[in-house]
């Protein structure tokens, strides 16, 4: 049985997420479908973890084991052939058996975009948030820097959410500017919770607007409440950036 690790990009709105679910198509049954069509055997694609419904990927990482016979390259040119317009892989290639996409995660680094201009704009609209009200990246930076470190993310997990240890450990947060009012929050932490980078990115949004005192961040997290964070930011300017292992 041979292992194979691939590096996947692909936009997420017309999908229900990352995993198999059946009230809709997903990015992993679509892999798995192509894989088996070009190799006649049915395989099991693991992902470095979920994203939601929406949520995009620049560099997701995936493994699967087949028997195949065929080259790696063979395999890497097949499926790029017969993947849907808004899916490619970067990369595919063979590695170590004991390789597993999802349990030899070190980190990730996730990416959130925001469009901050007075004007809406026409294109682009599902690669971003869109907020008219200026936002004040000073206050936004300060707030950023009390979610560094390890801490109890309770209060910007999803409700439901059946995780009983949510303790996570953020080791560095950014906030970018770049042209057109496009603007990018940037996560890396160990791991995260589900919602957890847009529930931040949400409340960020709320002290930038000046709704909340940048120290109101450190209350937040204390409080280990849903309900005292901020709402919920869109999946659309979400991106799975990068996974280290």
């Amino acid at each position: 049985m041979r292992n194979f690790k691939m590096i996947v990009e692909y936009d997420g709105t017309g999908y229900c997420g990352w995993q198999r679910q059946e009230n809709g198509l997903s990015i992993q049954q679509v892999l798995e479908e192509i894989i088996q069509l070009i190799t006649q055997e049915k395989v099991t694609v693991i992902g470095s973890g979920r994203t939601d419904a929406g949520v995009h990927a620049l560099n997701q990482v995936a493994s699967f084991r087949c028997n195949t016979r065929l080259p790696a390259e063979t395999l890497f040119r097949g499926l790029n052939g017969l993947l849907p317009h808004d899916i490619v892989l970067k990369a595919l290639e063979e590695v170590a058996g004991e390789f597993h996409a999802q349990h030899d995660v070190r980190g990730k680094i996730y990416v959130y975009r925001i469009c901050n201009k007075s004007l809406r704009p026409a294109l682009g609209r599902n690669y971003f948030w869109f907020i008219r009200h200026p936002l004040d990246l000073i206050l936004m930076e300060k707030a950023a820097q009390y979610l560094i470190g390890t801490h109890d993310f309770s209060s910007f997990c999803a409700t439901g959410t059946q995780v009983k240890d949510r303790t996570r450990t953020v080791t560095s947060i950014s906030i970018n500017s770049g042209e057109d009012g496009l603007l990018e929050i940037s996560i890396e932490a160990q791991g995260f919770l589900k919602y957890m980078v847009r529930n931040i990115v949400g409340t960020l949004v709320e002290i930038g607007r000046g709704q909340r005192p940048p120290a109101a961040m450190k209350e937040i997290i204390d409080s280990c409440d849903r309900n005292i964070a901020g709402p919920t930011a869109p999946a659309r300017g979400l991106y799975l950036k990068e996974v280290k292992y």
